[in-house]
This record gives C-alpha cells, structure tokens and sequence, in this order.
C-alpha cells in the first residue's frame, strides 16, 4: 500500500506537477493572441511633416498672386503713359521748345524705369507664388528678402502721406505693410518652416 508523499518531509521526493499544487501556465509566445508593446520612439524623432500646405502659407500664397496682378497692371499703365507721353513730345516739339521737349522726355523715362520695376516685381510675385508648391527653403528665404523690402517701402509711402497729409498714401502704406508683415510671418513660423523643409519625394 503506497502512501502520498508528504509535503512536509525534507527528505522526501518533491510532489510531482499537478498532484495537489496547480501549474503555471507558461508565458503566451509574443504575438500570439496578445497584443505587443509598440517600441518606444527613437531619441529626437522628428515631428511629422505637414502634407498639406498650412492656411497661413496658403494666404500668403494667394496675397503673391494677387499683388502680381495687381503689378501687371501698374506696370503697363506705365508703359502705355510712358509711350503716349513720348508720343505727344515728338508731335509738339520744335526747336524753340527744348526745353519742354527735354522735360517730356525725361517724364517718358521716369514712367518707363517705373513700368519696368513693376513689371520685374510682379513676374518676382507671380514667380514666387507659383513655386510655394513644391519649392524648398531658397523659396522661403526669398519670400522673407522680398517682403522686407517690400515693407520698407510700405514704411517710406506712410510717411511721405503723413508728411503731405495725403490720405491715400497713408492707407496704402497702412495696407501694404500689413501683406508684407503676413509675408515675413508665414515663412517665419514653425508651420511655414516645416512645409519648406518637409521631403519631397
């Protein structure tokens, strides 16, 4: 007649698995029936990149586009003031009016020098905008160039308005410095840096 061992005999055999103690159940394999941990992200992984072009890089896309416009036609009124007044000057000149004839002329090169910086800064505008798309950090940094200047000049026509109590001056100077300060901000911010610096593949 055999006995059970006893569980208190230091010299007896250990019990055998599953006579009177439960088993523990092995670890599940990995994988299997159980979620995983993800692994925990990489020291410095960097944040997402924008996909989509962020709305403030988007205003200052459409504002490019607009004040091109808006310097093609300055720049052929110009041009168009500058061949009429040309025009007028060889019909009406004689050799007693040198000097009107003089003045004519120099009015029809100021209007053309005038036509021609319109002209380069809206194919500069234009040029600009069309390239937020897909273009990279030259694009922004010339944006920045671009503005600032633009901004200066803003600064120059208010104060010419204030000094001749010119209300048009001081409202467009107003308004102009405002579409250069969205400009310089757009490419500032964190949004605009990443969408020029994002990879394109």
């Amino acid at each position: 007649m055999s006995y059970p061992p006893d569980p208190n005999n230091p010299y007896g055999q250990p019990p055998a698995p599953g006579y009177g103690y439960p088993q523990q159940a092995p670890p599940p394999a990995p994988g299997y029936g159980y979620p995983q941990q993800a692994p925990p992200p990489a020291y410095g992984y960097a944040p997402a990149l924008p996909q989509v072009m962020p709305g403030l890089v988007m205003t200052t896309r459409v504002l490019l586009f607009v004040i091109g416009g808006v310097q093609v036609i300055l720049a052929g009124f110009c041009l168009i003031a500058a061949a009429v007044a040309n025009d007028a000057v060889n019909k009406t000149s004689t050799s007693s009016d040198d000097f009107i004839s003089s003045i004519g002329h120099a009015a029809m090169g100021i209007l053309l020098v005038i036509g021609v910086v319109w002209a380069l800064a809206a194919a500069l505008s234009i040029t600009l905008g069309a390239k937020f798309g897909k273009g990279g950090n030259g694009v922004r940094i010339t944006t920045i160039v671009y503005g600032s200047i633009a901004a200066l000049f803003g600064v120059l026509d208010l104060i010419g308005g204030i000094n001749t109590k010119i209300t048009a001056n001081i409202i467009i100077g107003l308004i102009w410095i405002a579409i250069c300060v969205i400009w310089i901000t757009a490419m500032c911010v964190r949004d605009g840096v990443n969408w020029f610096n994002r990879p394109r593949y």
